[in-house]
């Protein structure tokens, strides 16, 4: 893939036509990472993009990182999810951009939410870290069941199911409002609370 200006847009109906692309790109991931992504459908990824509620990061013509909205408990939680940017891009930042503008666009739509998310990825942990979310005991996540129905599609759902949804392997997350750590920073407010 010839590398060319990747643009990081909310997406439109005109990228409904990498939805079969980005669930191939999200399944691969979790085939070589081999932890869960819960699989998504391109009828569920057209829907995303269909309501404003994605983030695609576009090369030309071709589809390179993606990312979504969903709410839950009648809109009080907020969850970014589906984060994918292809092999080939991996190294260039784009999955913090991504993140960005699906933070901004989640405060935009949705600014009495909570914005929270799950992941097995350390990348993805530190990007949040940086964007200023915190770790969470799925305790303070959503407790509606059709968001823990949407991880059925992960390797690991046998986990959250025998631990009846209160751990797993993902490290739950909670954006804090105009606040901005790094892991240390944060790791240091937790060892400063045990002290004290």
């Amino acid at each position: 893939m010839e590398k060319k200006e990747v643009k990081i847009l909310i997406a439109e109906e005109q990228h409904t036509k990498f939805a079969a692309e980005i669930c191939t790109m999200i399944e691969e991931a979790a085939r070589i990472r081999g932890t869960g992504i819960a699989k998504r459908s391109p009828e569920y990824i057209e829907k995303k993009i269909r309501e404003g509620k994605a983030v695609v990061a576009v090369d030309g013509d071709s589809i390179v990182g993606f990312s979504y909205i969903e709410t839950w408990e009648h809109k009080k939680f907020v969850a970014n999810s589906g984060l994918i940017v292809h092999p080939e891009y991996r190294g260039l930042s784009l999955a913090s951009q991504i993140k960005k503008k699906i933070l901004e666009l989640s405060k935009t739509l949705y600014p009495d939410a909570k914005v929270f998310g799950i992941t097995t990825s350390n990348a993805v942990l530190n990007i949040n870290f940086k964007l200023g979310y915190r770790p969470v005991t799925f305790s303070e996540l959503t407790t509606d069941p059709a968001f823990w129905a949407g991880c059925k599609g992960c390797v690991n759902y046998d986990i959250l199911e025998r631990t009846n949804h209160k751990m797993c392997l993902c490290t739950g997350m909670i954006y804090e409002h105009g606040k901005k750590n790094s892991a240390n920073e944060h790791i240091a407010e937790l060892h400063n609370e045990i002290e004290n």
